[in-house]
């Protein structure tokens, strides 16, 4: 059945949140839909109609660009700010006859000029489409099961595994949104959003906005009732240009590693987590390892001036405990010699071999402006998920050089025991990892394009997403995604593991 219920508004502003107006609404009479009004209906009902509508965009007036009071029209998807007679809106219904329009804030349905609101549960899949909600038994299964859906626009798709659209040059954020989105402790806090909804935050704060994109983010990703196969990650990225004071942007290529630093740490901080208060970032990538760390005298010094400062207290090896959300890993120097047919020779390293900076005795050396340092490392403890950013990219005063040398890393059973040091053997349970995520990043150091590889955990099967293209692929094309590519090697390489 549907219902309509004559209101007015005779200004802009919205009145809608006002509980005692709320509850008046809810006493006037409800009358049948009246002859007037027949001709419209049908009209917005039709299933043709939602194929316009797009709710990934940020929710502003396209006249006023005012976030104030802003409906959407539901047959051509445009936005207009009121409903009352001088409104945005009410002036689109009568000089274009549209009629039906949704509040993007109260997610109540509206016919215009007349202004009636209309309850009828076949427009609760467009609410739902602009605010999914999951239940926490949804939630449970979504890992336990890999049904395909179909999109209104007749797509079918995975749920999570959504191609997200690359605006101009944001693709260096999509993949680290997408992989998040893969690691399931991290998908299932943001996708209820009760979990930081009473989070509180200091007035004036703007960082909140992060958390809350990235939540409506999540969800979208992960509904299972979408019009289209895809979402644009609009309204989340310019929370990040803000947020970021524009250090990340959706115009200019970014680095995905700095990126995913700069974001993690954010969302930390965003959800009142402190060096000693942890949050969701914490629990589920935080380790910590043992750095020593010994100064060098400086090399121009005489040898006897050396071996001097080397007994010196100031000179002596000293231990310290670091946290990490992230390991970095140390290619080794890239040959630049030719085979027999004059093509440059590409590298492999085995990832044990560049695991092996954090064994406790593989020694390097660190230079700042001043000093230089010899230091080693050891893990401690591991967390739950762990993530190794490969070091690609070596940049100076002038330009920026890139390592073509392939990884060559296993799928499953990435043992980190030998890494960690002997107390830590002792005490940790759990050391081996699965993948289930690899960034990559083809061409040139300042250019080039990010693409991922996610494991689907209902499925078993893995797919290939760049901007909107999904595509499965082997497992193992990606240990040998060099040869796969087939062109310029990957410049970053981020990969995400989960506990065994």
């Amino acid at each position: 059945m549907v219902s309509l219920k004559r209101e007015r508004e005779d200004e802009v502003e919205d009145d809608d949140d006002d509980e005692d107006r709320g509850h008046r609404l809810m006493h006037k009479q409800v009358r049948p839909c009246g002859s007037e009004l027949i001709p419209i209906f049908p009209v917005f009902v039709s299933p043709s109609n939602r194929s316009v509508l797009d709710f990934d965009f940020e929710k502003l007036c396209s006249i006023s660009l005012s976030h104030i009071n802003v409906y959407a029209c539901l047959i051509c998807g445009k936005y207009f700010q009121g409903r009352g007679l001088k409104s945005h809106a009410y002036t689109h219904s009568v000089q274009f006859t549209h009629h039906v329009f949704l509040n993007l804030h109260t997610l109540k349905f509206y016919c215009l000029p007349d202004n009636y609101e209309i309850i009828d549960s076949s427009l609760e899949d467009i609410t739902y489409v602009l605010k999914p909600t999951f239940t926490k038994q949804h939630i449970a299964g979504l890992d336990k099961q890999g049904k395909l859906y179909r999109a209104y626009d007749g797509t079918t798709y995975l749920p999570g595994i959504v191609g997200l659209n690359n605006i101009k040059a944001n693709d260096y954020a999509n993949v680290v949104l997408q992989a998040f989105s893969n690691v399931p402790p991290l998908r299932n806090y943001f996708l209820e959003e009760e979990n930081y909804k009473g989070i509180r935050r200091p007035p004036g704060d703007i960082m909140f906005l992060l958390v809350q994109r990235f939540g409506e983010l999540m969800r979208k990703l992960w509904n299972p009732r979408n019009f289209k196969a895809h979402v644009s990650p609009h309204e989340m990225l310019q929370a990040v240009v803000l947020c970021s004071k524009k250090n990340f942007q959706i115009t200019k290529q970014g680095d995905a590693v700095d990126f995913m630093t700069w974001f993690l740490n954010a969302l930390h901080g965003a959800l009142g987590g402190t060096k000693k208060k942890p949050s969701i970032i914490t629990k589920a990538f935080q380790g910590s390892m043992r750095i020593f760390s010994k100064k060098l005298p400086h090399p121009d010094l005489p040898p006897e001036e050396k071996e001097a400062l080397l007994v010196t207290e100031e000179y002596q090896e000293q231990m310290s405990e670091s946290t990490f959300l992230f390991l970095t890993l140390d290619l080794p120097t890239a040959p630049l010699y030719k085979d027999e047919k004059e093509q440059l020779i590409i590298p492999q390293v085995p990832l044990f071999n560049i695991l092996g900076k954090f064994n406790g005795s593989t020694e390097k050396e660190y230079k700042t402006y001043k000093e230089n340092f010899l230091k080693r490392f050891q893990l401690t403890k591991l967390p739950p998920y762990l993530i190794f950013c490969i070091k690609r990219f070596t940049k100076n005063n002038f330009f920026v050089e890139k390592n073509p040398t392939i990884v060559n890393f296993p799928i499953t059973n990435v043992d980190l025991r030998e890494y960690l040091t002997e107390e830590a053997q002792a005490t940790e349970k759990n050391t081996t990892y699965d993948l289930v995520a690899n960034v990559v990043h083809d061409g040139k150091p300042n250019e080039g394009a990010y693409r991922i590889h996610v494991l689907h955990h209902g499925t078993g099967k893995w797919y290939e997403m760049q901007d909107l293209q999904v595509t499965d692929i082997l497992p193992q094309m990606i240990t040998l995604s060099e040869a796969y590519i087939q062109a310029s090697p990957p410049t970053h390489s981020v990969h995400v593991g989960k506990f065994k």
